[in-house]
């Protein structure tokens, strides 16, 4: 068994065009995506997965491993298996597989092995997912925002861009979670997840992981203590993204 963590990344954002390669702190959002995850020793291959000649360019000149991908990919994490496909030959059914959102800044150890942890303590577990602590009001009603309800196992019941579980005084004791733009598969079950057509609850919230939910199967979230972590999602996310790095006990080690 071997862990894979593959970076999928496109120049056409529809909110944000050209997001990988746009610069954060002086370096392109996508150089501290695989930097920061470069850092964590849980990688038997890290890569960056993407369609465009431009992020191929510039992983390949920064001298990061990366893979061409098809063009024709609505969802990341299609591009992820193609990668994997790509970069595993033949690989394992049991081969962890880890996709990190390449709109993902602030990504640490901390993050990673949360997401990859389960894997190596439960052979029953198929799927994981970062959760991220919601402690702001405006993150939980932010429709940009994909937030998540699980059970007391910790299994996922639903995600959703609404804000939930639901409440009509917001307190960060409400312990409210979100998406953190990583997720970790076994290999057979990314294999089951692309095999399956869109879903109805995965095409209304537009929210990948309510596919997994539609056909009977659950992913482990994977919690991390409450810290700065923002993704980006457009334009105004730069800035705030840029004020955390600042801090960032990780920058300035690579």
């Amino acid at each position: 068994m071997k862990t894979y963590g593959i970076i999928p990344a496109r120049m056409g954002s529809s909110r944000f065009p050209g997001k990988p390669l746009h610069p954060i702190a002086g370096k392109p959002m996508i150089e501290h995506v695989y930097a920061r995850a470069k850092l964590s020793w849980d990688w038997d291959m890290l890569c960056i997965a993407t369609c465009d000649e431009e992020i191929c360019d510039f992983a390949e000149k920064k001298g990061f491993p990366v893979v061409m991908t098809s063009d024709k990919h609505v969802r990341a994490l299609d591009r992820v298996a193609e990668a994997y496909e790509i970069l595993a030959e033949p690989g394992t059914d049991d081969d962890i597989v880890v996709c990190v959102q390449g709109d993902e800044p602030l990504i640490g150890s901390d993050t990673i092995s949360a997401v990859i942890a389960p894997f190596r303590r439960d052979p029953q577990i198929d799927g994981t997912m970062l959760a991220v602590p919601i402690a702001d009001e405006a993150l939980y009603r932010n429709p940009d925002i994909v937030k998540i309800v699980h059970d007391l196992n910790g299994n996922v019941l639903y995600t959703s861009r609404q804000p939930i579980p639901h409440c009509d005084e917001f307190s960060p004791d409400l312990g409210a979670l979100r998406v953190g733009g990583i997720f970790g598969f076994r290999w057979h079950m990314l294999k089951w997840f692309t095999e399956l057509p869109e879903s109805p609850l995965e095409r209304v919230e537009a929210c990948d992981s309510n596919r997994i939910c539609d056909n009977g199967r659950f992913q482990r979230i994977a919690p991390i203590s409450a810290r700065a972590y923002y993704s980006v999602d457009s334009p105004e996310d730069v800035e705030l993204v840029e004020s955390a790095i600042a801090g960032d006990p990780l920058w300035g080690q690579y």
